[in-house]
């Protein structure tokens, strides 16, 4: 076994031999089976001393670890797979960790934990959790790792342990958030290291900054009372890191220049830098590390080593070296952490050259024209060289003493150093440097194909997170801002590289690129998304702009052939402005008709040449003008050609171009042959890369009281609202509270003083006076604290305040709040409505979207004149948004939802700028005709109502007049009481409030009447208010100018998805956008950069960011942001949300604690992941909760599903999982549900993982999906996609049979477990599962039920029984496995159809449908077995038809048909699986060849199946979505393969091997096989969604594949095609050529157009989807 299990080569100079493998290694790790797993010797011994589960375990043995170590972790160089064991069994939770002891743990003991902590950095899960179960052991467990890492070979510690060891370290230096790692490893990081420096240079920086002096003053003072013990062990820590460094330069200086290399060398090179990267880009430890390095001088001797001149073995480490110098030289203060400006920088740089010219004037005449020189002249490389090479190395050593760079020489000693190492020091120290925003600037932001297939840079899918790679990291901390930005910037451009390569990849292997006789390319497939370029030329190069050496502007035209179908030339016509596509130069190297392996390189099979980017400008009509974007309709144009006008990149151009001139390289802008465009939703990289580059080029204004937390460093709860200097004191809670005892028991530990004694008055809403804070001295120690004061400290001033009459209609009434806010609740609103950060973690269903609404009421009504900004992740999750936005009392007038997505709203309003312009146009009218009806009442005569300007002057000179007239009268005088007579006889309104409830006034008393009279009023000056504010509208006539105005002035909260901020920031800057709130929802969700954007949407005012709150709601404890990429997810921690981080940095958080979700007992899943996660109390007390899941003995149960017919999981393609066992119990359990009378749209089906969904998805459409007794369930997708969703009822398949699987990441655990709130039901590989320690709390009471479905039959939904009784034993049913639960579905199905036989439909008459035959005998079965099959061959042609409709809208995915599993062929509800090789075969009939009539009529509904899905096949996508049709491979049909013909172009089904034992039905469905590809390619290019305009994709198929049937041409009866099933082989290959003539004539027609072979050839290549593809679709999915 353990010879199987080493992945690693048997000797040392190959590359991928260590515990370090190098990067380009694309190989996928291969975890181990479980069968390997309970086999191997680690497992063997984790039953006998440490499994969690075992229940006799042996003592501790320190021989074990020895053993383990030496034979199964060393010797095989620390293979992964070896490793993974270690960590699967829990071996450093239960045995490293809790039996480590200082003084008797051997060396093994200290590189096992270190080891199995690399790896729980390399799987991203929590690593240092276990150390806090024995926290005073760490200390001196670090002190071994220190004294190993500068040990060498001869102290038995190997190179490649030595490795490990710096990877651990590396990975607690960037873990300083953590307390026990942090104290540590700060030691190591201080000021008193720099007793390491030379003393001149010490004495330098000690001048630079006084302070540090009178700080290294008290360092050298407390040195000298240590004991001797303490000063070794201080000396120890402070030469620690440059000791370190010279071991690197002495394993650096060993490795030659030629020959053979030793890669355990290398890649502890490179691990060495990545160590060093990292500390110079964290501030707490480049502010002493960076002149520590300086002065080593690391940076000139790596660049000088034999490593950086090795082309192969040293390409990562010159890529990270470059890192290193950039970051060595960052622009930044080290001691302040100020960024510098360009101007500092340039100072900096003077003085550097300025004092080398004085040093060199006054001690070395040879360089005195040098001294003399200006800067400029001298600052070169080239300058530098051509001074410095002809000193001698003395010299070049005495110079350097005198700039405090080398120790001085003794008398009579030469210089130790080298003349090259002596001149590039001095050169690299004084040369010029380009600042960081011009080269930035100079960047092209398209990426080439030298970026785009670079490994260390881009890396494939299968990163496997062990190297390290030339990447920038995402860490708690950044240097300056310019840093974050970019790091930012960076990381998202590789990103949208690694997706771009992707397309390019598909798009060139579906084109075929082959090699003509004559050496020239030809294309031998066509691909939707790419075209060949007829002509391209440059048509303009502009001049450069002032200061700049790029042209300002080129553009190109491109000449295409568009000889294609409609809806495709309409997907090219219909390009817009700014759309982004990739020019490619293509020369084939392979000959003609040579087919594409995805397992070998991309490049030299296709022959990609150049990769350049574009931007679409327009098509040009027939006079040569850009056709733009506009209202008006396209001009139609002739012919196929169409020529565009694109912007090429300039700073690309320029660089071109300069390799042209320089090297005599070709014209790249001549070769190109191929343009492809992307999808419009992933094709908006660039207009993000330009807004983070605006933003590093301006001055990026942060509020101050954000910027240090942005940043990670200062006080983590300095921007809290308690800390915040402007605290507000005095708040109206409006509608928040629901009545005063609510208002109390929301305060609790607070007195509650209520301004109004009266009882009947103390009603909400209520305006709450916090206690202020003290802002005198401090109280002296010992001092005895004021109880009065104590108390002052916690009594809140309630206030109640009737709010003032709006008006006499009932509209008039605002409408209120109806939710009891729990505590946490009102902490987290009452924060949100302070100024300051505010962070609510919101576990599942505990309220997030209420309290946002809550606190964007609050603030509309609070502070009326300021704009609060709204920022999702998601359309979906605006859109829920808005809808409680509008339950409340915010005017619609205010709201505003900016880019695409409102049409998802639930309201026929348009939230959009336009929708918006347009109410207000049209509440200018209803309000200006309410004014003619006042003016009419009022008997004013001429036209007052015709603008608002007329309106005005109305309410000014009649209304208000009218109004202060009747107030003069009717006012009560001091110390008199009002007539109340006088109120209603004298009101001048009278007649226009006549539509309202009358009486108008009760005549009761005064008050009240004068109450009324005031609220009228009110409602009229609203009424002139607003047609004040629309007045804009009137004199604003486009309606883009209006929709700015709107923008800008009208609307008070406004709201976008973080994408269309990102997409649209400098617009809206352009603008003039102001807002003083953020508040962002999914939070968590949402990338780093994309939430620091919204920030910066608008310009400052006077220097400073009007910007007042920030409230961000989120859940770091669910799914982060999906990166696809796995090394930019993992090793660069691109998925960390800013969020998170500031979770991590401490930043105090609102956790809210009481959800009201699901039933309690459910809850405890996933709530031990909180700090404190309760249960409201109408989850216990409301029916639904209270009562049972009908036909259910559990609420919530954990199914074991073992291997089906041998085979658990299954990967048709790379990280396409499935499980077919799953998805048959999964299905069936929805079955019987629905049998029991649940409602479909209350049960979902989850998986985690692509594959199973669409597994499922076949099962239930072939099942179930088309039976009117059962139907569809509300959604079957993956628990990715239904985050923020929830269901009554969750069946949820976790697939994974060999490994855990992306499932250890423990959020999208709580995702999937905290979906459902009635009832959850995982189907699953429990001991899999089980034994994964992150799990373990959830399946710790998972498994505490019985792992076999127990069932009531007898009962039905919705039932009466309480939840938690145990019905009688007699009642109960246990079931055994899937196959018996689908066969006690299948009984109770036919059970059921019996009963509602005499009210099912009979089916309709249909030519096409095929007649169920007459069973003479009886031997077709029971009359309803009769009418159910009738039905259900006829519901076939439905489905095909009604397909369209069945994917629920609101997820907006795609159907997708994939190659069918057992189920093929089958009516929807016939028998379940047997557990044998032939199990979905129809029983064959004991004398006749041609089978029972129920095996005719399933033939004859198969040949149906194939017509209908032929003519249904246009309109199977989901319009929703508009994704492509994919075809997948399924699993388990291998006995009813049919053996298709010998058609080169298509995949081969491995042959039967046993032919003449062929059944009939096996024989139609061969037949079936044959003609499907013919029509395959022949109907391909009309299947797809017109909507999307993607290419439908057909995988490739496996052994185990079934297909779907499209066969056109065949019109004839079920007889004739039963007949040609039973045999007639000639005549099926004769009707075979017919089929294939007549459906390509069919499609010619179709097409209006003879097609050429040409053509035909590009739909067959177009026909065959590589295996590579679906891994795209399984972004998360990479984890393994």
């Amino acid at each position: 076994m353990e010879d199987t299990m080493n992945t690693s080569a048997p000797h040392a100079l190959v590359p991928g031999d260590s515990g370090v493998p190098p990067v380009p290694e694309t190989k996928k790790i291969v975890a181990p089976t479980v069968a390997q797993i309970n086999a191997d010797f680690i497992t063997q011994l984790s039953n006998q001393y440490w499994a969690p589960y075992a229940k006799q375990k042996l003592p501790f043995d320190a021989k074990v670890i020895e053993e383990i170590y030496q034979k199964e972790m060393l010797k095989n160089k620390f293979a992964v797979r070896k490793i993974m064991l270690l960590e699967f069994s829990q071996y450093l939770e239960n045995y490293l960790w809790p039996h480590y002891s200082p003084e008797v743990s051997s060396n093994a003991h200290v590189m096992s934990i270190c080891c199995m902590v690399n790896e729980k950095f390399r799987e991203n899960v929590p690593a240092w959790e276990v150390f806090k179960t024995h926290p005073e052991h760490f200390p001196m467990f670090f002190k071994r790792v220190m004294s190993a890492v500068l040990s060498n070979s001869e102290a038995g510690f190997a190179l490649c342990e030595q490795t490990a060891l710096l990877v651990f370290l590396d990975h607690c230096f960037n873990s300083l958030e953590v307390d026990i790692i942090g104290v540590q490893v700060q030691r190591l990081i201080s000021l008193p290291t720099w007793v390491c420096l030379i003393p001149s240079r010490l004495e330098h920086e000690l001048k630079k900054v006084p302070k540090l002096r009178k700080f290294w003053n008290l360092i050298r003072k407390n040195d000298a009372k240590m004991d001797e013990n303490t000063q070794n062990q201080v000396e120890q820590e402070r030469h620690f890191l440059s000791r370190l460094n010279k071991k690197f330069l002495s394993i650096l200086d060993s490795i030659p220049e030629t020959g053979t290399v030793l890669m355990d060398k290398v890649h502890y090179c490179e691990r060495f830098v990545e160590l060093m990267i990292d500390l110079e880009a964290l501030l707490p430890t480049r502010r002493w590390f960076n002149t520590l390095l300086d002065d080593a001088h690391l940076v000139v001797m790596c660049h000088l080593s034999a490593l950086t001149r090795r082309e192969k073995e040293g390409k990562l480490f010159r890529q990270l070296l470059d890192m290193l110098k950039f970051y060595v030289g960052f622009e930044i203060n080290d001691q302040s952490g100020n960024a510098l400006t360009d101007r500092e920088m340039t100072n900096t740089h003077y003085d550097r050259i300025t004092s080398l010219q004085r040093v060199a004037f006054a001690h070395f005449p040879e360089l005195r024209s040098f001294a003399l020189s200006n800067v400029a002249s001298v600052d070169t490389r080239e300058n530098l060289l051509k001074h410095f090479n002809n000193l001698s190395e003395d010299t070049l050593h005495v110079l350097a003493t005198r700039l405090n760079l080398l120790p001085p020489l003794p008398e009579n000693v030469h210089s130790p150093h080298h003349k090259s190492f002596l001149v590039e020091m001095m050169v690299s120290r004084h040369e010029r440097r380009i600042s960081q925003i011009q080269a930035l600037n100079e960047m092209p932001f398209y990426p080439t194909e030298n970026i785009i297939w670079e490994e260390n840079i881009v890396p494939t899918e299968y990163f496997s997170g062990e190297g390290c790679l030339a990447l920038p990291k995402l860490n708690l901390q950044f240097l300056t801002l310019h840093d974050y930005l970019l790091r930012n910037f960076n990381l998202f451009r590789l990103e949208s590289t690694y997706e771009i390569r992707q397309d390019i990849e598909d798009a060139c292997s579906r084109m075929k690129p082959w090699q003509a006789e004559d050496g020239n390319t030809v294309f031998g497939g066509w691909a939707r998304m790419a075209q060949q370029i007829t002509t391209f030329s440059v048509v303009e190069v502009s001049k450069p702009n002032i200061g700049e050496n790029h042209p300002s502007r080129v553009r190109a035209d491109i000449t295409l052939h568009l000889n294609v179908h409609d809806y495709i030339k309409n997907e090219w016509q219909g390009l817009r402005k700014h759309d982004v596509c990739f020019l490619l130069s293509v020369k084939g190297t392979l000959p003609y008709g040579t087919r594409y392996d995805h397992r070998k390189p991309f490049l030299e099979q296709v022959g990609l040449c150049c990769v350049r980017g574009c931007e679409v400008q327009g098509m040009l009509d027939d006079k040569g003008r850009v056709i733009e974007d506009g209202p008006e309709p396209r001009p139609l144009l002739k012919g196929a050609n169409r020529t565009y006008r694109v912007w090429l990149d300039p700073n690309q151009y320029q660089q071109d171009m300069t390799t042209v001139i320089k090297h005599g390289s070709p014209d790249v802008y001549e070769t190109f042959n191929l343009i492809m465009r992307r999808k419009p939703k992933e094709n908006n990289f660039k207009a993000v890369l330009e807004t983070i580059r605006d933003l590093m080029n301006t001055e990026c204004v942060v509020p101050d009281w954000l910027h240090d937390i942005i940043l990670g460093y200062g006080n983590p709860g300095s921007a809290h609202y308690t800390k915040m200097p402007n605290q507000i004191s005095s708040l109206n809670f409006n509608d928040t509270f629901l009545s005063l005892d609510h208002l109390r028991a929301s305060f609790p530990g607070y007195k509650v003083n209520v301004t109004v004694s009266d009882t009947a008055r103390q009603e909400p809403p209520f305006r709450i006076t916090f206690p202020n804070k003290h802002t005198g001295k401090k109280r002296k120690a010992g001092d005895d604290a004021d109880p009065l004061e104590a108390e002052d400290d916690r009594t809140l001033i309630v206030e109640p305040y009737v709010p003032p009459n709006p008006g006499p209609y009932p509209y008039n009434q605002p409408r209120r709040n109806a939710i009891l806010f729990t505590p946490t609740q009102i902490e987290a609103i009452r924060a949100g409505m302070q100024p300051g950060l505010t962070m609510v973690v919101g576990p599942p269903g505990t309220g997030k979207t209420d309290v946002a609404v809550q606190i964007i009421s609050n603030l509309y009504h609070n502070f009326p004149d300021q704009r609060t900004l709204i920022v999702t992740h998601s359309n979906q999750a605006l859109n829920q948004l808005f809808e409680k936005i509008m339950q409340l009392d915010i005017d619609e007038r205010h709201l505003l939802r900016l880019g695409h997505g409102e049409e998802e709203l639930e309201t026929e309003k348009d939230f959009s700028r336009y929708g918006r312009v347009n109410y207000i146009l049209a509440c200018r009218l209803q309000l200006l005709k309410e004014v003619g009806r006042l003016q009419e009442s009022l008997g004013v005569p001429a036209d007052v109502a015709y603008t608002c300007e007329t309106a005005g002057h109305f309410f000014l000179y009649q209304v208000m007049s009218r109004w202060e007239e009747y107030m003069s009268k009717v006012r009560a005088r001091s110390g008199e009481p009002g007539d109340v007579e006088k109120v209603t006889e004298l009101f001048p309104f009278e007649r226009y409030f006549a539509n309202a409830p009358q009486p108008l006034f009760h005549m009761r008393s005064y008050e009240e009447d004068m109450d009324i009279a005031e609220g009228c009023f009110r409602h009229l000056r609203k009424i002139f208010t607003q047609l004040e504010e629309f007045r804009a509208f009137e004199l604003l006539r486009s309606g883009l100018d209006r929709s700015k105005y709107l923008l800008i002035k009208e609307a008070k909260i406004i709201a976008m998805t973080c994408t269309h901020a990102a997409l649209k920031r400098h617009d809206l800057v352009q603008l003039g956008f102001k807002y003083d709130n953020i508040l962002m929802e999914e939070a968590a969700q949402i990338l780093e950069i994309e939430t620091f954007i919204p920030l910066l949407l608008q310009n400052p005012e006077d220097g400073f960011s009007r910007l007042k709150r920030w409230i961000m709601i989120g859940d770091h404890h669910q799914l982060p942001p999906v990166i696809k990429n796995m090394a930019f997810q993992k090793y660069s921690n691109m998925e960390q949300s800013l969020f998170t981080r500031f979770v991590r940095l401490g930043v105090p958080t609102v956790d809210l604690d009481a959800q009201g979700r699901a039933r309690a007992s459910m809850c405890s899943l996933y709530n031990w992941r909180y700090r404190k996660l309760g249960n409201l109390p109408h989850v216990q007390l409301l029916p639904e909760y209270q009562v049972a899941n009908a036909g259910f003995v559990y609420d919530f149960q954990l199914i074991n599903v073992e291997d089906f017919n041998g085979v658990g999981e299954s990967e048709p393609n790379p990280y396409f999982y499935q499980n077919l066992a799953e998805a048959e119990y999964a299905v069936a359990i929805f079955m019987y549900m629905r049998l029991l009378g649940y409602l479909a749209e209350k049960i979902s089906i989850l998986t985690t993982y692509n594959g199973q969904k669409h597994l499922i998805r076949d099962v239930v459409n072939q099942r179930c999906g088309s039976n009117p007794l059962i139907g569809r369930p509300s959604k079957v997708t993956t628990v990715d996609r239904f985050q923020g969703q929830q269901n009554d009822y969750i069946i949820l398949s976790l697939v994974r049979t060999k490994v855990v699987g992306h499932l250890r990441d423990v959020r999208r655990l709580v995702v999937a477990m905290s979906r459902a709130r009635l009832g959850l039901y995982v189907v699953a590989r429990v001991p899999l599962f089980q034994n994964c320690f992150e799990l373990t709390p959830a399946f710790r009471i998972l498994t505490a039920r019985p792992l076999r479905l127990h069932l009531v039959p007898s009962q039905t939904y919705p039932t009466l029984q309480k939840n938690g009784v145990r019905p009688l034993a007699t009642d109960v049913r246990v079931v055994a496995d899937m196959p018996d639960m689908a066969n006690f579905v299948y009984n109770m199905y036919m059970q059921m159809v019996q009963y509602y036989q005499p009210l099912m439909p009979p089916p309709r008459s249909d030519p096409r449908m095929v007649q169920a035959p007459q069973a003479s005998n009886g031997d077709y079965g029971f009359p309803a077995q009769q009418l159910t099959k009738a039905t259900e061959v006829n519901q076939d042609m439905a489905r095909q038809e009604e397909l369209a409709v069945v994917e629920d809208k609101s997820e907006a995915e795609p159907m997708e048909i994939h190659a069918q599993t057992e189920t093929e062929g089958k009516d929807p509800l016939m028998p379940p699986p047997r557990s044998d090789p032939l199990m979905f075969e129809a029983p064959q009939a004991s004398n006749e060849g041609n089978g029972s009539p129920a095996e005719q009529l399933t033939k004859a509904t198969e040949v149906n199946q194939a017509v209908a899905c032929q003519e249904g096949l246009a309109i199977i996508e989901d319009k929703a979505e508009a994704e492509p049709m994919e075809i997948n491979a399924q699993t388990e049909m291998k006995p009813l393969m049919p053996p298709p013909r010998s058609d080169p172009p298509l995949v081969q089904a491995p042959q039967a091997s046993n032919e003449e034992t062929t059944s009939p039905a096996q024989q139609l469905i061969e037949a079936r096989g044959v003609n499907q590809d013919v029509a395959c390619r022949e109907e391909l290019a009309v299947v797809e969604d017109k909507a999307e305009a993607e290419p439908m994709e057909i995988h490739a198929q496996t052994e185990t594949e079934a297909k779907y049937v499209r066969m056109e041409g065949i019109e004839g009866d079920a007889e004739h095609l039963v007949s040609a099933a039973m045999g007639e082989e000639r005549e099926g290959e004769k009707r075979k050529g017919t089929t294939e003539t007549t459906a390509q004539e069919q499609e010619r027609v179709k097409a209006g157009t003879e097609e050429t072979g040409t053509q035909h050839v590009m739909k067959e290549g177009e026909s065959h989807r590589e295996e590579k593809d679906q891994s795209r679709e399984d972004g998360e999915e990479h984890k393994k």
